[in-house]
């Protein structure tokens, strides 16, 4: 639990939970414009750090868990081990309601974004590409199960199976919940993402062009609840 996106505005009243292969890294570089000097932001790469810098966006700030929300079994490992915590990128929010008050975990617009399952293996599969590039899509489907149940985002943003969060918003869906997301915010604009962690991939060929019956029937085993909960279809 102890590590390195996730943003807690106070300004905005509102905390976003980043999901993986969802334009997380834009949408924490776009949110971050927003965010004042009491505001936890946490860090991304060196390289996104950089667009961020560029945009004049603000930096990671804030990050450690205050010692008022430490329990005894949080101190041992302060005292004994040294370990500090602090919101970091990817937190669930199980942890994140774990680590404010109440009254910021109730009041606050709480919001993340969600993928297609299909789509978003496709996505995560050509990340991996870069750096195992004779790897086969049925391959990686097949045997990289653990890494993509890691990369899931239904564990985020529930709690014992149920939704905690104010809205999962739709990544297919991007630009209009955008809109939606600024007004419910009342921030003085809809958001602009940048590119970041754009150009890996150069095969735009859609889903179902590229995965066969058996690797459509792993996935949608292995994301069964987001399937379910959110009525995606292949």
């Amino acid at each position: 639990m102890i590590g390195t996106t996730m943003i807690l505005s106070h300004r905005y009243k509102f905390i976003f939970i980043k999901t993986n292969k969802t334009a997380g890294t834009s949408l924490e570089i776009a949110l971050s414009k927003y965010c004042g000097e009491r505001d936890v932001i946490t860090p991304i790469s060196p390289e996104d750090e950089r667009i961020r810098r560029e945009l004049g966006c603000r930096g990671p700030q804030n990050c450690p868990i205050p010692f008022s929300q430490y329990t005894l079994r949080d101190w041992g490992r302060r005292v004994f081990l040294g370990k500090k915590l602090q919101f970091y990128n990817h937190m669930g929010a199980r942890e994140i309601k774990r680590f404010v008050s109440e009254g910021v975990w109730d009041e606050y617009f709480k919001f993340c974004f969600e993928r297609n399952p299909w789509d978003r293996v496709v996505s995560r599969y050509y990340w991996v590409l870069q750096n195992e590039p004779n790897l086969s899509i049925s391959d990686f489907i097949k045997h990289g199960g653990a890494d993509m149940n890691k990369k899931r985002g239904f564990q985020l943003y529930t709690v014992g199976g149920k939704i905690v969060v104010d809205k999962v918003a739709l990544y297919e869906n991007l630009d209009q919940e955008l809109e939606e997301i600024a007004i419910r915010l009342g921030l003085p604009e809809k958001p602009v993402l940048p590119q970041a962690k754009s150009g890996y991939r150069k095969d735009r060929r859609h889903y179902s062009d590229l995965l066969s019956d058996e690797d459509k029937a792993v996935v949608s085993r292995l994301f069964a609840e987001e399937i379910a909960y959110l009525g995606y279809e292949y």
